[in-house]
């Protein structure tokens, strides 16, 4: 499997749609479209997040994963990931911790079992129950060292498309064509 980066805009709209929707499912309301818009708009325009895909030898997309910076500037957060082929999400989160400082956070058993495969060795306890896990190359050596993960203020765009019904319809026309040009390529 290769990892690319997919930063040209056409491109990593359709994938970043096309995440959305595979982790949120088509029962999600509007939080796909959401997350969509404010990753889109906020922290891609900030290059606070990359959009990586794992390929195949003939360019098509097998995984996506979405990262996401911390506040510090020092790691990155997994906060999204889908597969469209059985174990490439598992080889490119695997391929990603080799080359970056990782964080994920995982709310069950069998997520963290599922990260731990994939390489985060180090675990520590979260919020809420939830558990936080880092790669070798993370930089904090104990949890109080953790920077928050960059967020999107969800209830803002939200507000934003109830009161301005052009930019949710602009919002939806965009996520709706990514939806319906990812690429078979990258």
């Amino acid at each position: 499997m290769k990892v690319v980066h997919i930063s040209q805009s056409a491109p990593r709209d359709a994938c970043l749609a096309t995440l959305c929707a595979q982790v949120y499912g088509q029962q999600a309301g509007l939080t796909p479209l959401v997350v969509f818009t404010g990753t889109k708009n906020v922290l891609f325009d900030q290059e606070a997040a990359r959009l990586l895909a794992g390929v195949d030898g003939d360019g098509k997309p097998l995984a996506l994963a979405l990262l996401v910076l911390d506040e510090a500037g020092e790691g990155m957060t997994v906060t999204h990931a889908c597969e469209f082929v059985e174990g490439a999400k598992a080889r490119l989160i695997s391929e990603l911790i080799l080359k970056a400082p990782l964080r994920v956070e995982v709310s069950d058993a069998a997520q963290e079992a599922f990260y731990q495969q994939c390489g985060f060795k180090r675990w520590f306890d979260g919020v809420k129950g939830r558990r936080i896990g880092l790669g070798a190359r993370h930089p904090a050596k104990r949890s109080d060292d953790l920077a928050p993960t960059l967020c999107l203020d969800e209830a803002l765009i939200l507000r934003r498309f109830k009161h301005d019904s052009a930019a949710f319809a602009d919002a939806k026309d965009a996520f709706l064509s990514g939806l319906n040009s990812f690429p078979t390529t990258l």
